[in-house]
């Protein structure tokens, strides 16, 4: 299941200039024993076996690889897949990642999960997990993320979590994440922290990562016996960046097949009105890492704001940092009007209702796919079901259909 590119982090969590590990004292010691039994874990065939039946089995793995015939022809362009994490149990690619890290958390002994959420899907994947397990579970929310994702908070206490508000900052996913890790470290010794993207100090980056890479591995394998060869672009929304870079791992060491990143406008490519780390964001050092993030001229993080609070965050996985930086990826982004009318279009194209944050990926490829020729090969990785964005989407477009 490890994935072997060229990008893996070295032995002090670096992805070139990128990750690290800048925490406080009281952070280092769990953060090099999660290390350590990660290594040790990860070497071991058994620990992989328990984590592909539980894949296989609980989730309903592997997702399909389906030919959007009827985008493809209403965009007369591209030829599109769709990575449908969607169907995943929960509902979108969380899950992987909660389940992988659940299992270390059994194994090193921990009673206790806390995890950080913004539109609730990692929330729901990780009071999933915990409740198959037994474990006690803590999920916090920006209180302006639990408002619109209403739907979310309750699927949570349903499964037995307990969901915390968080009200100070911007009451979104940086402060969910700031307060998890002030938990995290009032309780270290039974508590594991199920941190939600690829990001944060190592190893999480590339402990995320791994979990992941099984989309790019289905993927690869998916589109290698529909069509006989590679896709010449992947495409996929970022936020903290742990959908995009689990497919990306599949490809990233096949130079001829592009990477592209999604992330979100907002309303303006200007302070506090979006989160396109690459668009407006510089290096800096959040949350544990090294990355580039929304900060002004004195290094104080921005506020930021999308349409979709899973890609409405500061900063970025380091991973995709350098990936930037090689221009082994690229990054664009794409505004609040084009995620929703774009929400609305592949509900009517293919009666699939996506996740507004998937939807900003959907939206770009709504604007390059007819320059691109029929000949062009793309997947599109679908991270999650709209279920939860719908009471967004009828406040935003005023009940239109």
């Amino acid at each position: 299941m490890k994935t072997n590119t060229k990008t893996w982090p070295d032995a002090r969590g670096f992805y070139g200039d990128y990750g690290g590990r800048f925490v406080p004292d009281t952070l280092m010691a769990p953060l090099i024993d999660l290390e350590k039994a990660y290594n040790s874990l990860s070497d071991k065939p058994a620990f992989w076996e328990e984590f592909n039946a539980l894949l296989k089995n609980f989730v309903g793995r592997e997702t399909p690889l389906q030919h959007a015939r009827r985008l493809s022809e209403h965009l007369k362009g591209a030829k599109i897949y769709l990575k449908r994490e969607d169907l995943a149990h929960t509902g979108a690619h969380k899950i992987n990642n909660a389940i992988g890290q659940i299992l270390v958390a059994r194994h090193m002994g921990k009673t206790r999960i806390i995890a950080e959420t913004g539109a609730g899907q990692h929330g729901v994947a990780t009071a999933t997990a915990a409740a198959q397990f037994g474990l006690k579970c803590v999920v916090y929310m920006g209180a302006d993320d639990m408002a619109r994702q209403e739907m979310n908070v309750f699927r949570m206490r349903l499964l037995g979590a307990e969901v915390m508000p968080v009200t100070s900052g911007s009451r979104t996913l940086k402060d969910a994440v700031s307060e998890a890790m002030r938990d995290w470290v009032a309780n270290i010794a039974d508590t594991h922290y199920l941190l939600g993207s690829a990001l944060g100090p190592h190893p999480y980056p590339r402990m995320v990562r791994d979990f992941q890479s099984v989309i790019g591995k289905e993927a690869r394998e998916q589109i290698l016996a529909a069509e006989g060869r590679l896709p010449d672009s992947i495409v996929a929304c970022v936020g903290g960046g742990s959908n995009a870079i689990g497919i990306f791992s599949g490809f990233v060491g096949d130079e001829k097949t592009a990477l592209i990143g999604v992330e979100a406008g907002g309303t303006a490519i200007k302070p506090g009105q979006h989160a396109a780390r690459f668009s407006g964001g510089t290096p800096g050092i959040f949350q544990g890492m090294k990355t580039y993030i929304l900060q002004d001229a004195d290094g104080q993080a921005e506020n930021t704001h999308s349409i979709s609070a899973g890609l409405d965050y500061t900063a970025v996985g380091p991973e995709h940092a350098l990936l930037h930086d090689l221009k082994r990826a690229q990054y664009t982004s794409v505004n609040d009007d084009e995620a929703a009318t774009a929400f609305h279009l592949l509900a009517r194209m293919e009666g699939i209702i996506p996740a507004l944050e998937s939807s900003h990926a959907i939206a770009f490829v709504c604007k390059i796919s007819a320059k691109l020729g029929s000949s062009h090969l793309m997947i599109v990785n679908l991270s999650g079901r709209g279920d939860k964005d719908i009471g967004i989407i009828q406040k935003y477009d005023g009940g239109k259909e």
